[in-house]
């Protein structure tokens, strides 16, 4: 009979490409994939990995294997799944990801309050960008993830992946307090032209998002400087190194020599929870799904309360 754990190891190798992604995804090393594998090769009397230059590649036994074990593996986790549902409990381990505004802005009051109703629910969280983030849910080394689109630019989603809103976040112009429009009651993204912007990091969403969106009104972007977190490009906006878009989630506090105009043309960006289909049926997701919404509707009253 075929071992799980096994099949599980090499599910991770045809999903990441090598034994270090492999080992890194399931939690374990190097040597410990490569011995799960050689029991694997001797339990099915068969080839599965063959050398590849200095890493390895699967065999037409291994490739043939792996798409068993995916469907497999998909089978035991919708059996767990309804375990669980049958079971009615919020129970076990529950691990979520978010980009860094979210992490802030969303997870403290959404995992506290999961660990307070659902003590038997353990929570491991992280900081992930949207994209590896949803790599990381598509491969079953997450179970949620929080992630973003923007209202002129939507990030596609693998098939078998199913979402649920949060929030839908504003986003303004942050600028220092002496810059020209740091009066006005709102600007519009072609008048800063001539400005330095500050943005996230080459290749990112969010940074891809701004270039789109400048160069969709003639605009060249002036980059002058790259953060990843809101708080540092506020910090370099607070210096008069440049102005920089700021969403609502995760913004405050605002540095005092920051000011922030909203937008003519309204920006926002769109916060949503995704998980696997086969999981939709767990008890814990579903907690965990009612627990982000929650956080996010506190967000949005509070925007409502400020504007």
């Amino acid at each position: 009979m075929l071992n799980l754990e096994r099949l599980r190891t090499l599910d991770a190798l045809a999903r990441h490409g090598s034994v270090s992604g492999a080992a890194e995804g399931l939690h374990i090393t190097t040597s410990a994939v490569s011995q799960q594998m050689s029991k694997l090769e001797r339990e099915v009397g068969q080839r599965l990995l063959a050398k590849n230059g200095r890493g390895v590649r699967l065999t037409d036994a291994g490739r043939l294997l792996a798409e068993h074990a995916a469907r497999i593996l998909s089978q035991v986790e919708l059996a767990q799944a309804d375990l669980e549902a049958q079971r009615g409990q919020v129970a076990g381990e529950l691990r979520l990801a978010a980009f860094p505004t979210a992490a802030r802005g969303l997870f403290p009051a959404a995992l506290a309050g999961l660990r307070t109703e659902h003590p038997a629910l353990r929570l491991r969280s992280c900081e992930l960008e949207p994209e590896q983030a949803v790599g990381g849910v598509v491969r079953g080394d997450l179970d949620l993830a929080v992630v973003l689109d923007w209202y002129n630019k939507p990030m596609p989603l693998p098939d078998g992946l199913v979402k649920a809103p949060i929030l839908d976040d504003p986003a303004d112009v942050a600028m220092p307090v002496g810059h020209r429009f740091a009066g006005r009651d709102e600007v519009d993204l072609a008048e800063f032209a001539e400005d330095e912007w500050i943005t996230w990091g080459q290749g990112e969403f969010c940074h891809e998002w701004l270039m789109f969106t400048l160069r969709s009104k003639g605009i060249e972007p002036i980059i002058g400087h790259r953060a990843a977190e809101t708080h540092t490009q506020l910090g370099l906006v607070a210096a008069g190194l440049g102005v920089c878009v700021v969403p609502l989630l995760g913004r405050h506090p605002m540095p005092a020599e920051v000011v922030t105009v909203p937008l003519r043309q309204r920006v926002r960006r769109h916060v949503y929870v995704i998980w696997r289909a086969d999981a939709d049926r767990r008890p814990s997701i579903r907690a965990a799904v009612r627990a982000l919404r929650s956080a996010g509707e506190r967000v949005s009253a509070s925007a409502a309360t400020v504007s």
